[in-house]
């Protein structure tokens, strides 16, 4: 049996980072929007787990990680550019979140994680 990893330092420095966002993503969703008592939503929890699922899937190099990262952050992405709009201070709050949506997307997009892809499984079945 193969070890597993929450967090894959041995990985391009793109995937490490992109690992990172999605951890900490997924956590302040469930810190904020669940334990906090926030504006908790069906689609906020399964937003939240799916993106510390992908980080997992990612550190662990397994393709389905890499894809539900993907969906995940292009998902946040679209989301954040739809509700652009109020107040000044709202707009620089949702300009923060904004960059770390495109951040993620172009992370998880560059050629140098991309190229790692393609020795994904090693010398394990795909998935």
């Amino acid at each position: 049996m193969e070890p597993r990893v929450w967090v894959n330092p041995r990985q391009p420095q793109t995937l490490y980072v992109a690992q990172l966002l999605m951890y900490l993503r997924g956590g302040f969703l469930l810190l904020f929007g669940v334990v906090l008592g926030g504006s908790a939503s069906l689609t906020g929890l399964l937003f939240a787990l799916g993106s510390v699922a992908a980080a997992y899937g990612v550190a662990n190099e397994r393709r389905w990680g890499y894809r539900l990262g993907l969906v995940v952050a292009v998902f946040a992405l679209a989301v954040s550019l739809l509700t652009l709009s109020g107040g000044l201070s709202r707009l620089l709050s949702q300009a923060l979140g904004l960059v770390f949506d495109v951040a993620l997307v172009a992370l998880l997009l560059h050629p140098l994680s991309r190229n790692y892809l393609r020795y994904w499984p090693k010398g394990r079945s795909r998935r």
